[in-house]
């Protein structure tokens, strides 16, 4: 900058810093030009004929200046630094409930690299800002037009290099209160810290303060939170010269900051010659960074054709409210915890003790009405050239205000009644010795005045104690009484159309779901059926929403299955910023839902398994078959460009819950589901071999193959399929892992080529060969697994850990004995239960019986079909006569009194019963027809054949009643 533009306003402080870069660096030197450069540098933004307004991030100080300055002027037109794409948000911030940000999301991105999307920018808004009360000012005021002219948010990432490291636009939230903004890049609006690392050391260190934002609350906050307005702004702009002339002279950073300065300022210039509005009438808010600016497009008069906007991508942008917080906001912007809580506090106390007005957004949430007998207090207009008020400012020394003694009073005790509550045993000892010690640590740092840090060390000095009692410490304890983590709320008239339409459905509940915190939803569809539409709508927000947001405490959906009766524990207003951004998907959630299973089923990474979910999630949430049958179609054309096996278990197991839902549910299997098994089936046909030798196939992967062959088998066959290429699959499969050989056994088993016998005898060979012995744990890992395809094999491979237990000596059991474990534990977790029930089956219950019992592997084996020996049974005769009162209890009930026959009488036969008894064999030929006469007594009786002979009529009579019979 040459002499001739200098003005003499700083005349004699440029003397007086010639004559310090003289002393302390022996001469002219690049102190002296850095020094003289800041001098120039607020001389030229003083001179400006655009007033620009400096501001720090959620700054009281410039709240304050802010609010004061604009009731003095009365600009027609303010110029604010945010993104010029947000304006139509910003008056929906009426709507809400402070802190909030304003965001801009971009899903599906056209002109950046895929894998950044989603696109996020996000700016945050606190009552305690000089943002905010620009914005108020300029919506609330008749006339007065709001001019937001910073790069917009495609501009954002357009000129990010992911490349390089992450400043601190990025913020990495660590807390639960911290993550509001998610991974959203933050916009800096009035970002003020020194970005040379050694000035920052040097400045924490002098200062005797332990972060930044104790520096600045000290040494730059309280002294300007009474000052006047050129006094604010010359500081303001010495402070952001030093920061940015001491900034690295490289970097993509400073080339970002360079063109998003010129970019503003070419915006003001457009407007300005578009409105025909006078720059006097004008005020510009920005970041003192930015500010003290050394860019040729600087100032309504500077270079107009030097720098070119480069138009925007193809990505379409959305914009919206979402809730922050103070963490929020400390985590985005690298301040330290609690120091915009502390800042809100100064806020609050800087209006009582300045009875300034600020301003506040018609109709804001959580707002009363001014009270109209406040006064605004409205300093002189200053006239002519802005004076040097640096000098002063200076060399001015902190004043002890009487006031902060009380309030350091109400501090003590206030902290000591916290620190009761919160468990620990503090008393008014203590409320003393914490007003005391705050005040000798303010003098050990050179403080005028106790600060709220100075006064938080203290507290933790003389309270906390060896153990925290309570969920809290003392440092916690100080944050919640300065204001805690306040935390924002957007309204439900700023809400995206989903959102709204989420608490409309859910009303029949009646709770507040809009409040932070966990609300417990009971439902009872079997008294209320309209409760149904709200159980379908938590689902859903439970599959879109993070974890915490819906959570079911009682009831599931599973395919073909519905609760009755649910319980949920919801926290929609804790998560309102994710509930928001589902909006930006779509009006509605099955919109939402559908897109969200359509990119995961036809996404570039999308496997079988990933298609299957999606089919099955797309029955549970949204019913009906449209999308279902879409996706399982799919499903096939992945399934047959698939050539691993990876996910065949997920296969495996999705298709067995599909097909038990479709048989169920259905008259008839869909069509693709049939498609699906025939084309499944000679898929993993082809590929079992290769499976089995491929080193990269687990044991559990083929056996779910195995798993899928052969409990679809019956269907495959009905619709078409050949058995002989699972046959030929399995035979020309020659594993060399052991895991593996024990599946290919068990499948073959399963075929029938091989007998239980032969495999029982190859386990014999494998524990009888000591050099395999090593290896048969890893035997029974795949026996284990052989249980997916074929359960009927529980009893042998119990059998081949009992003959394991059995026949190995300890010398040889119990080295591999761990190896067992851990391979059956990591490789068939899941198929263990079935072989300890089947264990549980075939051992003994009893530790007495143990002994004396066979395993049934042991017992000689038996030919089912052999004629089983005919037992010695007793006859009817014989039980007559051991158990003679039923008998004669018989007899009584029938009118029989002949009595007993003697036991040395002969047995009569058949013929003699019926001539004794001529009476019964009577009626019995009446009934047939028979009217033969009865035959002589004497000679021997006839046979029966003789019998049919003599008797050609009775015999017709019984053919003809077995042939009715």
């Amino acid at each position: 900058m040459s002499g001739s533009h200098e003005s003499t306003s700083f005349a004699a402080l440029r003397g007086q810093l010639q004559e310090a870069a003289a002393e302390f660096a022996g001469g002219p030197d690049a102190l002296e030009g850095i020094l003289l450069g800041m001098v120039d540098d607020v001389d030229r933004a003083v001179r400006e004929p655009l007033e620009i307004f400096p501001v720090c991030h959620h700054s009281p100080a410039s709240a304050l200046a802010m609010a004061r300055r604009l009731r003095e002027k009365q600009p027609k037109v303010v110029y604010l630094e945010l993104c010029e794409d947000m304006a139509p948000l910003l008056t929906e911030l009426r709507n809400c409930r402070l802190p909030v940000a304003v965001q801009a999301f971009a899903g599906d991105v056209d002109g950046f690299p895929a894998d950044w999307a989603p696109l996020s920018v996000v700016a945050p808004i606190t009552e305690a800002s000089a943002e905010y009360q620009a914005i108020a000012y300029a919506l609330d005021t008749p006339g007065v037009e709001l001019v937001l002219v910073d790069r917009s948010s495609d501009h954002v990432f357009q000129w990010d290099r992911r490349d390089e490291p992450a400043g601190e636009e990025t913020g990495t939230p660590q807390e639960d209160g911290a993550a509001l903004h998610g991974e959203a890049v933050g916009v800096e609006i009035g970002d003020l810290r020194p970005r040379f690392a050694e000035l920052e050391e040097h400045l924490l260190r002098h200062g005797k303060v332990r972060h930044w934002s104790e520096w600045w609350h000290q040494y730059v906050e309280v002294p300007l939170g009474d000052s006047d307005h050129d006094t604010y702004r010359q500081v303001m702009f010495l402070v952001g010269s030093l920061f940015r002339r001491l900034a690295p002279g490289e970097g993509s950073r400073l080339r970002v900051d360079e063109d998003r300065e010129r970019y503003m300022w070419t915006r003001m210039r457009e407007h300005l010659a578009a409105s025909g509005t006078d720059p006097e009438d004008c005020l510009y808010v920005c970041g003192a960074f930015h500010a003290a600016s050394r860019v040729e497009e600087f100032g309504v008069h500077g270079g107009s054709d030097t720098f070119t906007i480069s138009p925007r991508t193809a990505t379409t942008w959305q914009y919206g409210l979402i809730p922050s917080s103070h963490a929020a906001i400390e985590a985005q912007f690298g301040l330290a915890a609690g120091s915009v809580s502390i800042a809100a506090t100064e806020w609050a106390k800087g209006l009582k003790r300045t009875r300034v007005k600020p301003y506040v957004l018609q109709g804001q949430a959580g707002k009363r009405k001014s009270a109209g007998t406040q006064a605004a207090v409205v300093p002189a207009a200053p006239s002519g050239a802005a004076a040097d008020r640096l000098s002063g400012f200076l060399r001015r020394p902190p004043v002890l205000d009487g006031l902060d003694e009380a309030e350091l009073l109400g501090w003590s005790v206030e902290i000591v009644r916290a620190a009761r509550r919160g468990g620990y045993l503090a008393s008014t000892a203590d409320a003393i010795a914490v007003f005391e010690t705050s005040i000798l640590l303010a003098g050990m740092r050179d403080r005028a005045k106790p600060t709220p840090y100075d006064f938080q060390d203290a507290a933790v000095t003389c309270i906390e104690k060896d153990a925290v009692p309570g969920r809290r410490d003392v440092r916690r304890l100080v944050e919640i009484m300065m204001g805690g983590d306040r935390i924002g709320r957007v309204g439900y008239d700023s809400l995206p159309p989903l959102a709204r339409d989420v608490y409309d459905r859910l009303a029949p509940l009646e709770l507040k779901l809009e409040q932070r915190g966990v609300r417990r939803a009971l439902l009872d569809m079997a008294s209320r059926p309209e409760l149904r539409s709200c159980s379908d709508v938590l689902w859903m927000l439970r599959r879109l929403l993070p974890q915490g947001a819906a959570r079911p405490i009682m009831g599931e959906r599973r395919l073909g299955e519905r609760s009755i009766q649910e319980s949920w524990d919801l926290a929609l207003g804790t998560h309102q910023r994710a509930l928001i951004e589902l909006g930006y998907e779509g009006v509605s959630l099955e919109q939402v839902l559908e897109q969200r299973l359509r990119r995961d089923a036809y996404g570039p990474r999308a496997t079988t398994a990933t298609v299957l979910a999606a089919v099955e999630d797309a029955l549970l949430y949204l019913g009906g078959h449209r999308l279902a049958d879409e996706l399982g179609t799919h499903a096939l054309k992945v399934l047959a460009a698939e050539r691993g096996v990876d996910g065949a278990p997920e296969v495996l197991r999705r298709v067995r819950a599909l097909l038990a839902y479709y048989r169920t549910s259905e008259p008839v299997l869909p069509g693709w589901v049939e498609s699906f098994v025939k084309t499944g089936y000679a898929h993993y046909c082809t590929l079992l071999p290769t499976a089995f030798r491929d080193e990269d196939a687990t044991v559990g992967q083929v056996a779910a193959m195995l798993g899928f062959l052969f409990s679809m088998e019956s269907l495959a066959l009905s619709l078409g399929c050949d058995r002989t290429q699972l046959e030929l699959a399995v035979a020309q499969s020659h594993p060399d892992d052991p895991s593996k050989t024990a599946l290919l056994w068990a499948a073959q088993v399963q075929l029938g080529t091989l007998s239980r016998a032969e495999l029982r005898a190859r386990c014999d060979e494998l524990l009888d060969n000591p050099l395999v012995v090593p290896a048969y744990p890893r035997y029974l890992s795949g026996f284990v697994h052989a249980l997916e395809p074929v359960p009927g094999l529980a009893d042998v491979v119990v059998e081949a850990v009992s003959n394991a237990f059995g026949r190995l000596p300890d010398t040889v059991l119990l080295p591999w004995l761990p190896l067992l474990i851990t391979t059956l534990r990591s490789g068939a977790a899941d198929l263990a239960p079935l072989m300890v029930r089947e264990a549980g089956r075939i051992f003994p219950g009893r530790l007495a019986e143990l002994d004396a019992w066979v395993p049934p592997w042991r017992m000689p084996e038996t030919n089912p079909f052999a004629a089983k020996p005919v037992a010695e049974v007793r006859r009817g005769a014989a039980l007559l006569t051991a158990h003679p009162a039923a008998c004669d209890a018989v007899a009584g009930l029938l009118g029989c009194d002949d009595g007993w026959t003697r036991p040395d009488a002969p047995a009569l036969s058949g013929v003699e019963l019926l001539t004794t008894h001529p009476a019964a064999c009577d009626a019995v030929a009446g009934l047939l027809g028979c009217d033969g006469t009865w035959a002589r007594t004497a000679g021997p009786s006839p046979s029966g054949v003789a019998l049919t002979t003599r008797h050609p009529a009775t015999s017709k009579a019984l053919e003809s009643l077995l042939a009715r019979a």
